[in-house]
């Protein structure tokens, strides 16, 4: 056996020991790629992170590896290297998983490796995340058109509120609007707002789900703001649910949407015109939200996803008296109070549609979730909907 070969085999089964068998940054299985400057083990995607960062990144497989940095491997791994690099990450500080956007695993490993924010020492003055306030100007999108003006927000934790304002100088106006840290839900989204940064913010106002679209040029003032948020929302979880435990709480802070995209819909006598709605699953909330435009301020609808036992189920279809389809794939969602029919333009996305609405009706309702019933479609409200 050479010497290039007993390597590969040493790295080979260090990947495969517990602590090293997933991504030291994003969690991804089986990683393929090694820092030798830090010692860790990596997926391909947080490998290219690291060589941007003058990271030393090589091959498990491809690469040459010498015998000491073999041997360095060996001594470090990815346990001992989160002993020091996250020793002291806030519970609320989110930790990207594989799947999420490219800028918030890059602001990860920047903060761990790079600005070195979670080692525990004392940071003067603190993180920005940390202080329960916090303020600046972001890009939003108007209310009305897609063009993307600068607007003055501030969240205070105290008071659990985020706020924002046409000016920069708020001591002369009037809050636009003050959101309430209570329904408010932040997830990323650059696809859908067509910028690498963009955050969308979810919040309950009036009879309806508003939504804020924003941006900022930095990609870490962006990140910033998103675990400032979460750590008003923590806080506000600890004095809502004071006996819940961190188990419980933290993945309430905030929630990806399980699935997102347009579909066709038909009204409630399954005779009308199917029109073109962009829907988005709130598995958090087990409600199922159509706008006109994936990017409007305010949805058309609303519908609660309960369980099977409750009366709900997902299928497969084929609409026979619906007028104008031009989407074939159909997918019937059916609650206590009516049937809805949707149509999709591929057959993946029926399938991914019906995996998604599945997972929700299968999981067990919480008292929360009969709160979150309220103001959602019934069958009174069917007919008065607009498609």
């Amino acid at each position: 056996m050479t010497n290039h070969e007993r390597n590969k085999k040493i790295l080979l089964e260090l990947v495969k020991q517990p602590h090293n068998n997933r991504c030291a940054d994003c969690g991804a299985a089986d990683p393929e790629w090694a820092s030798y400057k830090l010692g860790v083990f990596l997926c391909l995607n947080c490998s290219g992170i690291h060589r941007s960062l003058s990271s030393r990144v090589k091959s498990i497989k491809l690469d040459f590896w010498e015998d000491e940095l073999v041997e360095f491997m060996k001594a470090s791994g990815n346990a001992s290297n989160r002993a020091v690099f996250e020793k002291a990450v806030p519970v609320f500080y989110y930790r990207p998983q594989e799947n999420d956007c490219s800028t918030l695993r890059e602001q990860w490993i920047r903060a761990k490796y790079e600005r070195m924010e979670f080692t525990g020492e004392t940071k003067f003055p603190p993180l920005p995340y940390n202080t329960g306030f916090y303020e600046g100007m972001l890009w939003k999108k108007g209310k009305e058109k897609m063009q993307f003006l600068k607007r003055k927000f501030v969240l205070v934790e105290r008071e659990f509120t985020l706020s924002y304002y046409n000016k920069e100088n708020v001591s002369r106006e009037c809050p636009k609007a003050v959101i309430s840290i209570k329904d408010l839900n932040a997830t990323f989204q650059p696809e859908k707002i067509d910028h690498p940064h963009g955050l969308q913010i979810t919040y309950q106002g009036d009879d309806h789900t508003r939504s804020l679209y924003v941006y900022h040029e930095s990609a870490q003032e962006i990140v910033t703001w998103y675990n400032a948020i979460r750590a008003a929302r923590y806080a506000y979880l600890k004095t809502a649910y004071p006996t819940g435990t961190d188990e419980e709480l933290i993945p309430k802070i905030t929630t990806n949407y399980l699935k997102e995209g347009y579909m066709e819909k038909t009204g409630p006598l399954h005779k009308e015109a199917f029109k073109r709605r962009w829907f988005v699953l709130d598995s958090g909330n087990r409600k199922l939200l159509y706008f006109k435009h994936h990017l409007d301020a305010a949805e058309l609808g609303v519908i609660f996803i309960g369980t099977e036992e409750k009366g709900y189920s997902v299928k497969e279809c084929e609409p026979k008296n619906a007028r104008r389809n031009k989407w074939k794939y159909g997918i019937t969602v059916e609650t206590p109070w009516r049937q809805f029919v949707f149509m999709c333009e591929q057959e993946k996305e029926q399938k991914e549609w019906i995996q998604a609405i599945a997972q929700v009706l299968q999981r067990p309702m919480t008292p929360q979730d009969y709160t979150s019933k309220q103001g959602t479609t019934t069958d009174i409200e069917c007919a008065m909907k607009v498609l």
